[in-house]
């Protein structure tokens, strides 16, 4: 059997593998190899997201993704070890465990943080390259409140209290942004005056972003300023220590400035295994040299993927960038020539990148970005370019974790967010207790219920009665918007027929009985305040007959009633007994909170459903927005679903087909 393995599990790492088999399993050859991903931790990291952890905006779960669960059902072995080392002449990784011998192997390893040599700052600062890197930053800053509230020397108080972060590329300001985003939490948490805090942004460049263009790279700094962050730029770190920072401008004296806290943010270098691969040629801080397919110079079987390429493009001055959009590009291009020369299939692929911009948050609520395609970027304003972060992350993780990521980050992000740290402030979060819905969870169960008894006793479970239902409904609202003679006629019609067919209760129904409206309508030729048409599609109609109602006419709802409900009394019975059975089954499933959710999304189907073929009276529009309100939370507190979900997700979370497609969520 032969043997391609990845070593890394980062961005090009995870996807790479994951191609390897899906290409591999459609050739029929998942037998003839063995596809293995090896990296120290059992989880990939989400590194552009480290530094919501680090200011607490995020829990540390959420940047982690099990390796486990992203090659469930797939044939890729995961191993966690750390590589030492790469003997590209036996062929062999050497591991902290074991050797792992390849025929092929996929260098995506990733980067470290680059030091440069300055005195200090490796052993006295806090880098922001990895989920270890992102807690122990966090709880860092927590202490550093703390000891602040329980220090009683101004000056000693300030110096726990002032933050350095050292390079002002994305890293570095998104980093500042969200500390200080945090800092007024943490000022009120430790009852500290915020005046006392002070946050520092270094760099050697003149300007914040380098690779935004100036207008954007303002803004990022008017936003920085904004949040009173103090931006020294072309100036450079000279020494850092356990309690200070020393640093200065251009032609200017050294500052020593008492800090605690020193946050290194200002560069990267290729990781220890790819600088340190006897054999490999190397240039850009440790990366490795490739040719144009990203196979390492000189070599046949080793390709190279993520931060660890140094390859320039035919066309362009510079390597590839150390960037996500990079490592996910390359992923593709390293694997489908690993393929190429392990079964032939395809063809021979140059690696051809086209970038399409970038963005960067400052904190939760700010952001810029430049996109588009070469030659014609733009750039968007922050609501835009928070929505487009947003978004390319939901795209990343449908590739990596489906549903079951997509969820947890939409649960992270949005729905469960404190102090109003998102670009939607805190609309989306659910910061009331669940156990609020309760009374309206059962109080709409008890409805329901009892809107399927009474239905029962009117006698839907003995003869036809849709025929007459139907037709009233409509006389009703036809009579109203035609304000025709004869409207009498029409509605004493409209009664009989309503009467007849025993329909004249029913609140969740809709029109609140075709009996009821027409007999007020009798009185009155009722009042249009909506007819409108949409698009052609369907009609929008809003009328008061003694009571306002509404229904929205939908021409392809129609044709399935006339074509299908209506067409023979049989017919009309299955649809009556369905409709009776959904009613008592959805008001028991809500009294007991058993399958809550789904009983919400049906309520909600139903509503549509009589607002679409009958219309909805305004005495039970309430019914519409509380089945909205059914389908998140309501189920968490005081019902069955405490017990039975978590049983079920488990049960299901077992089915290899569930964690195949990743069809469930933790």
């Amino acid at each position: 059997m032969k043997r391609i393995v990845v070593a890394g599990a980062g961005y090009a790492g995870v996807l790479a593998a994951k191609l390897l088999a899906k290409r591999l399993k459609k050739l029929k050859k998942t037998k003839e190899f063995e596809v293995t991903i090896i990296d120290r931790h059992p989880f990939h990291t989400m590194l552009t997201e480290l530094h919501e952890v680090a200011a607490q905006r995020v829990e540390e779960d959420s940047i982690k993704i099990s390796l486990e669960k992203v090659f469930a059902g797939r044939a890729v072995n995961v191993v966690q070890d750390e590589i030492k080392g790469l003997d590209n002449a036996a062929n062999v990784l050497k591991g902290s465990k074991k050797d792992y011998p390849y025929d092929w192997l996929i260098l995506a390893s990733g980067s470290k943080p680059a030091f440069f040599g300055i005195k200090g700052v490796k052993d006295n600062s806090f880098t922001l390259w990895s989920y270890e890197d992102s807690v122990r930053l966090r709880d860092h800053i927590v202490n550093m409140f703390r000891q602040a509230s329980l220090e009683v020397e101004h000056e000693k108080k300030k110096e726990l209290l002032t933050f350095a972060v050292v390079g002002a590329g994305f890293t570095g300001v998104e980093m500042a942004g969200e500390l200080a985003e945090l800092v007024p939490n943490m000022c009120r948490r430790f009852e500290i005056d915020p005046g006392l805090v002070r946050i520092i942004e270094l760099d050697l460049l003149d300007r914040a972003c380098t690779v935004l263009p100036v207008k954007q790279s303002a803004k990022v700094e008017r936003r920085l300023k904004k949040m009173k962050v103090d931006l020294l730029f072309n100036t450079g770190i000279k020494e850092a220590g356990a309690d200070f920072i020393s640093y200065a401008g251009k032609g200017q004296d050294p500052i020593t400035e008492k800090t605690r806290t020193i946050i290194w943010t200002a560069g990267i270098e290729g990781s220890d295994l790819a600088s340190g691969a006897q054999g490999l040629p190397k240039a850009g801080r440790g990366r490795i040299e490739t040719d144009k397919h990203l196979r390492a110079k000189g070599l046949e079987n080793v390709y190279v993927a993520g931060d660890n390429i140094f390859y320039v493009p035919e066309g362009e001055k510079e390597s590839v960038p150390q960037m996500v959009e990079n490592a996910e590009a390359s992923a593709e291009t390293a694997a489908k020539n690993v393929l190429f020369d392990a079964t032939g299939d395809g063809q021979k692929h140059e690696y051809k990148p086209s970038f399409h911009g970038v963005m960067v948050c400052v904190g939760g609520r700010y952001g810029t970005a430049n996109v588009g395609l070469p030659g014609r970027f733009f750039g968007l304003p922050s609501f835009l370019a928070m929505f487009a972060k947003h978004f390319i992350n939901i795209i990343y993780f449908i590739k990596i974790l489906g549903w079951n990521k997509i969820f947890s980050y939409l649960n992270h992000e949005f729905f469960t967010v404190r102090d109003k740290r998102s670009f939607v402030g805190g609309h989306l979060s659910n910061r009331s207790p669940s156990f609020f819905l309760v009374p309206l969870r059962m109080y709409m169960g008890f409805y329901w219920l009892r809107e399927g008894i009474l239905k029962v006793m009117e006698g839907w479970l003995q003869g036809p009665a849709l025929t007459g239902f139907f037709t009233g409904a409509n006389q009703f609202y036809e009579r109203i918007l035609n304000q025709a003679p004869g409207a009498a006629a029409a509605v004493a019609a409209a009664t009989g027929a309503a009467e007849t067919a025993a329909a004249a209760t029913g609140a969740a129904d809709a029109a609140a009985t075709a009996t009821g409206a027409a007999t007020s309508a009798a009185a009155s030729a009722g009042q249009v305040f909506l007819n409108l048409n949409i698009l052609g599609l369907a009609r929008a109609i809003l009328v008061d007959g003694g009571e306002l109602a509404f229904k929205l006419q939908v021409g392809f709802v129609d044709w399935i009633v006339e074509t299908f409900v209506l067409y023979s009394s049989p017919a009309q019975n299955i649809m009556q007994y369905v409709i009776v059975l959904s009613e008592i089954l959805i008001g028991l499933a809500l009294l007991g909170g058993l399958f809550t959710t789904l009983s919400g999304a049906y309520s909600l189907v139903l509503q549509l459903m009589f607002m679409t073929s009958t219309g909805l009276y305004i005495s039970t529009w309430w019914m519409l927005f509380a089945s909205i309100a059914m389908l998140f939370g309501a189920g968490r507190a005081l019902s069955m679903d405490y017990y039975v979900m978590p049983w079920l997700k488990e049960q299901w979370k077992k089915v290899r087909f569930a964690r195949k497609w990743y069809l469930y969520h933790d």
